[in-house]
Parts: C-alpha cells; structure tokens; sequence
C-alpha cells in the first residue's frame, strides 16, 4: 500500500498541489473558461436535441469528411463542444470539467484552447487522409466513413491529458493513456479510435516542440518534464 501510495504521490502529486491551491485560494474564477466550455455543451446538447434545433448544430458544428474542407475546418473549433449523439452528455461534461479545467489552472485557457484544438484538428484531417488512402492501407479507413459525424471532447481530452502527464512528468499515466487508447482501436477498430492515435501523435509533436524550445532558452539538457513558462490568462 505504502508502494502504491508513494507511486501515486509520484504521479499526480505535483498536479494535485496545483489544482488544490488554485481552486482553494480562487474557486470557480480559475476555471472560467472551463466553467463557459460546460455550459456551451450542456446549451448544444439541449438545442441538438429539439426538432428546431437539430439542423443548425449540424449545420455549425458538425464535421463529416465528405463536406469540403473549409466548411469542416470552420466547424472544427466548435465541434468539440457538440456531443456526441450515441454517447452518454454526461461523460462528455465530465471530461470537459476535469480535464479541461486541470489544464486551464495548469497551462492557461489560451494554450489549453491551443492543444484541444490541434487535437481535434488532427483527427479532423486524418480522417481525410485515412478514407483517401482506404480500408486496405494500415492506416486507412472505408469510405462509408466520410459520412460519419465527428462531434465531441474526447480527442481533445485525451490530447490535454497526454499533455499534463508530460508537463508534470507523470510518465506512467502518460503512457496508460496511450495503451488504452491503442487497445480501444485494437477491440473496435473505427474512424473515433483512429482519430484519438492521431490527436495523441499531434500532442507528442507539441510536448517535443515545447521541449526543443526550452532547450534552446536555457541552452541546458532538456528535462522531459518542463515545459514552456506559463502563458498569463
């Protein structure tokens, strides 16, 4: 037990010490951005689910790889607040508040806003490249797929919390994530479980990019754990 403890403390000791004290000393106001990023999935959720309301969340937010590529790269930003329809909205909010809201004390809401949305902007693009390439190819997918809608946090969430396991050195966790997400493709191979490899592999892009870059600020061996200074919100 003690081993174990001692392997939590280890792992998620830092993060905890710094959501604590922000929530303690600031509440709710450490997470605004958070806070709003709930509630617009909680008001698309409600309006997706109105016969009146239906077809303009589709029409915002809803991404497929069949539609042009512009029209997908604007709804991008906003797709990742539109629940998914064939999953539980609770789970999505809950994501959404844990995660984002760590990482928006941790990082600043305008570089968790940056990472969640090269997350979800990489799945996005995959997907095109994967049906171009077709279901023969490793990496491909069918083309029935074009039509699927790609809504929700999920690759945005997994990108956030790759992410925080590397800032904070929480290796072990870090590399959960990612089994986990390997073995979700593994047992239901489909366009959702590709999108979340292709986020992960966006995110170790940034998390080498911030690295590389505090290297050449310091001109010392690059620890794997740092990351650039805090972006002020």
């Amino acid at each position: 037990m003690n081993a174990l403890a001692r392997l939590a403390r280890a792992e998620w000791g830092p993060l905890y010490v710094t959501v604590r004290q922000a929530l303690v000393h600031r509440s709710w106001r450490a997470i605004p951005m958070t806070l709003a990023a709930v509630c617009l999935t909680s008001v698309l959720q409600f309006v997706q689910n109105q016969p009146w309301g239906f077809g303009f969340v589709q029409h915002i937010g809803a991404v497929r790889a069949a539609e042009p590529l512009r029209a997908a790269l604007l709804r991008t930003p906003l797709s990742l607040f539109v629940p998914a329809l064939d999953l539980p909205v609770w789970g999505a909010l809950l994501q959404i508040l844990f995660v984002f809201g760590a990482a928006e004390i941790c990082l600043g809401f305008r570089r968790t806003l940056g990472i969640a949305y090269v997350a979800t902007l990489a799945g996005t693009l995959y997907a095109r490249v994967g049906i171009h390439l077709g279901p023969h190819h490793p990496l491909g997918l069918p083309a029935t797929d074009a039509r699927v809608v790609d809504t929700g946090p999920s690759a945005a969430v997994i990108g956030l919390a790759l992410f925080l396991c590397w800032r904070h050195r929480a290796y072990l966790t870090g590399g959960v994530v990612i089994a986990t997400m390997v073995a979700e493709l593994v047992v239901k191979e489909n366009l959702a479980g590709k999108e979340h490899i292709a986020a992960i592999g966006a995110v170790l892009v940034l998390c080498g990019m911030s690295a590389l870059r505090t290297h050449r600020w310091s001109g010392s061996p690059v620890e794997c754990g740092s990351g650039l200074p805090p972006i002020k919100s």
